[in-house]
């Protein structure tokens, strides 16, 4: 298992909508979620610095390969149709990255 953080953006105007997205995630994306090994998945809001933090644990051997199946599946891709729009990546994000990962430093069991 690898635990796994991650930083993003949330758009101040869209907090309210990501919100409520996020109060009533479709099953279908909670099952892909699973299938792909990630399990204790949390996303935190830290205002007024509007970032979301997620938390996961990561049970799988191949990250980018069930990444990559996550990002195929159809379902996933109409959900992140309706919380794309409420981030906004980091400014030192590459182009193209949503999420920007971050390294562990501590952890205490």
């Amino acid at each position: 298992m690898k635990r796994m953080g991650w930083v993003i953006q949330v758009r101040p105007e869209m907090i309210a909508e990501y919100k409520r997205l996020h109060a009533d995630v479709w099953p279908d994306v909670l099952a892909k979620i699973a299938d792909c090994n990630i399990r204790n998945y949390t996303i935190y809001l830290r205002e007024p610095e509007n970032l979301l933090f997620a938390h996961f644990e990561y049970h799988g051997t191949d990250f980018a390969a069930d990444s990559a199946r996550m990002a195929a599946d159809p379902v996933t891709q109409e959900w992140w149709q309706h919380t794309d729009p409420c981030q906004q990546p980091m400014d030192s994000a590459p182009p193209g990255e949503q999420w920007s990962s971050l390294e562990e430093v501590f952890h205490c069991d």
